[in-house]
């Protein structure tokens, strides 16, 4: 495995990443800035490369926004499943991968709570993201059956590093701006992780192929990520409101909209707990997570 194509190299996993597959591999990318080697929206059409590579990294994707309108929603499948598309009709003509790694999500499975869930459980989601991540999955499944290249498709959950996007840059946010409070009672505990792990089990998942849950294993609580937030940031630790007088700002949350920094959706994740199984990948892929509680920095 020589040359990589990443794609999406310009958002958080590829701010991450880049640098440090740029020291063991030749990689092109794939994105919306200048800075790219392939300055392309597959949501719209397709590349056209000039050379052939030996693995495809695709991580550009849509995420971490709620739709409102039906233009909004179809965007998701617009770059997501479109997206994708576009991309596999460009590898067939300049010559298909060895391997091709997809970076989906923990959203396929279309839960808001549950414990220890494993790639078995069934794909129920029902937004527009979770959907159209399923569709990017089973697209994937049958093209590269088809040419003959190793499929991965890993399923993240929360990924922690610098400056990280969606719930857990929002909690770090909260907690700066002292807009945050924790529910008192509810010990919550989530799967995370560390995004450097995903240079590690670029290798491995190359050689292999296979459909894994990737997270670390000790699934932190909200309360251990905002000690650790809190301490990065030289703020005291948030305070504890209960439940009940959560759940009615909640409601206020609900009728202001986005902005506001918590609604009912909000207030249910941070009650309940959601944790993924890692087994199959530790097994199948000698794999060991980083711990992101030992390892995660803020910037």
């Amino acid at each position: 495995m020589n040359t990589i194509l990443f794609t999406g190299a310009s958002g958080f996993i590829g701010e991450n990443l880049l640098p440090i597959l740029q020291k063991k591999y030749s990689v092109k990318t794939l994105g919306l800035t200048d800075r790219d080697d392939y300055n392309v929206n597959i949501a719209v059409e397709a590349p056209v490369f000039i050379e052939r590579f030996d693995l495809v990294l695709h991580a550009a994707g849509k995420a971490h926004s709620l739709p409102k309108t039906e233009a909004e929603k179809k965007a998701f499948f617009d770059v997501n499943l479109q997206g994708t598309i576009n991309l596999c009709k460009a590898l067939e003509i300049c010559g298909t991968p060895k391997s091709f790694i997809f970076v989906s999500t923990v959203a396929v499975y279309g839960l808001e709570f549950g414990e220890n869930i494993t790639e078995e459980y069934p794909l129920m989601a029902n937004t527009p993201y979770g959907l159209s991540k399923i569709q990017a999955e089973l697209f994937l499944i049958d093209w590269c059956m088809k040419y003959n290249v190793i499929l991965s498709i890993v399923r993240p959950p929360l990924i922690a590093g610098p400056n990280p996007p969606g719930n857990l840059g929002a909690m770090i946010r909260g907690i700066k701006s002292g807009k945050y409070f924790h529910i008192s009672g509810y010990e919550a505990n989530k799967s995370i992780l560390m995004v450097e792990d995903l240079a590690i089990l670029l290798p491995k998942l190359a050689a292999k192929g296979g459909i894994y849950n990737v997270s670390d294993s000790e699934h932190p609580s909200f309360r251990e990520l905002e000690k650790l937030i809190a301490l990065q940031l030289g703020k005291s630790l948030p305070f504890s409101i209960s439940y009940n007088f959560a759940k009615n700002i909640a409601y206020v949350g609900d009728l202001l909209g986005r902005k506001f920094p918590i609604n009912t959706i909000k207030l249910e994740k941070m009650t309940k707990s959601l944790t993924f199984s890692n087994e199959k990948a530790r097994n199948e892929l000698s794999w060991e997570p980083i711990n992101v509680l030992k390892n995660f920095k803020i910037k």
